[in-house]
């Protein structure tokens, strides 16, 4: 019977990520998992028979961690708008700005073993049906931060504006840390949401524009 302790699973899985970013996906063996995790050898075998195991399990430890910052990020954008009594809620280039900025920054490592697992998905099918929930799951929860924020943004639109926000992520991620400031992040996300031609009104372009920012 196949151990079931989720703690040492996750640990192995958190591993697996951190090596992910810091070497790539031929750096994720069993060994260099069991160091990076502290635990004794032969514990990532018994967890996971092969290295794609071990690639599969990293992507949906991301997809389980994805979705709950992604959760949080929103919930806590909607709440403080009305906890505090702000004059304007948080706008979609606000929420765009810091999603960016967090991405390339607090969890850069993430994002790049995103990339990392991306790439190899494309040889091993596996590895992107796993993937494919984290893609799968990316318009509906748009759609839903729109809605929370009070935007009628069209599906059409919501698609191209994650399209350019993934190809803004991996400029961001891949340069180096560092050299990510927010005021290059806003303009970045200004430009995004123009070029999808989401209305002033519902975008905060023009609060931004009239309180001084690009």
């Amino acid at each position: 019977m196949p151990p079931t302790n989720p703690a040492r699973r996750q640990a192995l899985a958190d591993a697996s990520i951190e090596l992910l970013a810091s070497s790539g996906v031929h750096g994720v063996t069993h060994r260099a998992v069991e160091k990076a995790s502290g635990l004794p050898p032969g514990t990532a075998s018994n967890y996971f028979r092969s290295r794609e195991a071990l690639l599969v399990a990293a992507a949906e430890r991301i997809v389980e961690l994805h979705l709950a910052d992604t959760d949080r990020a929103t919930d806590r954008a909607t709440d403080e708008a009305a906890d505090q009594a702000v004059e304007r809620p948080a706008s979609l280039v606000d929420l765009l700005t810091e999603s960016l900025l967090t991405a390339a920054t607090t969890l850069r490592d993430r994002y790049l073993a995103i990339f990392e697992l991306q790439l190899e998905a494309t040889r091993r099918p596996v590895l992107a049906s796993a993937l494919a929930s984290l893609e799968g799951a990316a318009v509906r929860i748009t759609a839903g931060q729109h809605g929370k924020l009070g935007l009628t943004t069209p599906r059409a639109t919501i698609s191209a504006l994650i399209t350019f926000y993934a190809g803004a992520l991996f400029t961001l991620v891949t340069s180096p840390p560092g050299s990510v400031s927010r005021e290059a992040v806003q303009e970045m996300v200004q430009v995004i949401v123009r070029g999808c031609g989401i209305p002033e009104e519902e975008s905060g372009l023009g609060e931004h524009r009239h309180s001084g920012h690009p």
